[in-house]
């Protein structure tokens, strides 16, 4: 179990990777893409029908909750992960996306991708008013800030008329067609497309800000608060940059799922998705974008193959969770080990 434990495939992979040539590193990823986009298919296909969910269509899954958790799970590791801050209440940032799409479709008659853009403005929005009073603290006081903010979004949307209070907003129209693809329920994995599209462009994102100065902001944050500031890193402005930036990638998800569901209401965005939105950063691995993808695609489908089980698949899946953070604690891909840097940099 030591050795298991100890194991870290993500530096194995990352050797490999180190390893290949541009051209060869470029027809890898893209054959992952052409992969990972042909999966809408694998439920009806012979050697991968053991994918199919005996419920739910397996089209379906892998949108909701599948590819909406992996795009929330980036966003919240962008705040966990990289800057190392606790935040149980990002589901909040999730319902603003969700209602400002249901509010400017069905009462103006916008379309999605008009919506898009301020579904992620107000998320941002609502990241910096909570993060410039909450960012001054730490642990513990941070967690129950954002966990109240959290519930303070659900209950104003339980209370408002424009949200349609407890009954929330049905009627929500799906996205225009583009380049001739259809979204409607017929067509789920026209939505599956749209979703990795966007996860694409959440990694691409959050690579590019690790290799600069924020990333480098973050990792010291992350490491130690205090000597970071010592080292003349203004701590509160990079701290606020990661939450707002893991706000807007919520409020996307948002405005997403709410055009793919067309019913929204308070009962969607309970404490318990922020829980388990957490539970596959740190399942995955926290840090680490694979590892994230891969814990959040774990923990989204497995509930949804099991579900013939009935009650008895939370029993299951909490089981699973249970052994797996005994036998690896760090997650299944955890982050670049710092001893495998250093020995890297003596070398």
């Amino acid at each position: 179990m030591a050795n298991l434990t100890r194991f870290n495939l993500r530096d194995k992979g990352a050797d490999i990777w180190a390893g290949w040539s541009r051209p060869v590193r470029t027809i890898f990823v893209l054959s992952m893409i052409v992969l990972v986009g042909l999966l809408p298919f694998a439920a009806s296909w012979g050697p991968t029908s053991f994918l199919n969910t005996p419920i739910t269509s397996f089209q379906n899954v892998l949108v909701y909750p599948v590819g909406m958790f992996i795009l929330m799970a980036l966003g919240l590791n962008i705040v966990v992960g990289k800057s190392g801050l606790l935040d149980l209440g990002y589901v909040a940032f999730f319902a603003i996306g969700a209602y400002t799409q249901g509010i400017l479709s069905t009462l103006y008659g916008w379309n999605t991708w008009e919506i898009m853009p301020f579904g992620i403005g107000f998320a941002m929005i609502a990241g910096v008013i909570l993060g410039l009073p909450a960012l001054r603290l730490r642990g513990d006081y941070l967690a129950i800030i954002t966990l109240g903010f959290g519930e303070i979004i659900r209950i104003v949307a339980i209370n408002l008329s424009i949200t349609g209070g407890p009954n929330g907003i049905p009627g929500i129209p799906n996205p225009p067609s583009i380049f001739g693809l259809k979204f409607d329920l017929m067509h789920p994995q026209i939505y599956f497309w749209l979703v990795l599209a966007m996860i694409l462009l959440v990694v691409w994102m959050v690579r590019r800000f690790t290799v600069r100065r924020p990333g480098r902001a973050w990792e010291a944050i992350r490491q130690d608060e205090d000597v970071a500031a010592l080292m003349g890193v203004n701590t509160l402005i990079y701290k606020l940059w990661s939450f707002v930036i893991g706000a807007a990638v919520g409020g996307a998800a948002g405005v997403l799922y709410a055009s793919k569901v067309a019913v929204i209401s308070p009962d969607m965005f309970k404490f318990d998705v922020s829980i388990l939105i957490l539970a596959c950063v740190v399942f995955g691995g926290i840090g680490n974008i694979w590892g994230v993808i891969m814990g959040a695609a774990i923990l989204a489908y497995l509930p949804e193959r099991i579900r013939f089980i009935s009650e008895a698949r939370q029993l299951v899946f909490g089981a699973v969770l249970i052994l797996m953070m005994n036998l690896r604690p760090d997650g299944l891909l955890p982050r670049k080990k710092r001893e495998k840097i250093t020995e890297k940099r003596s070398m």
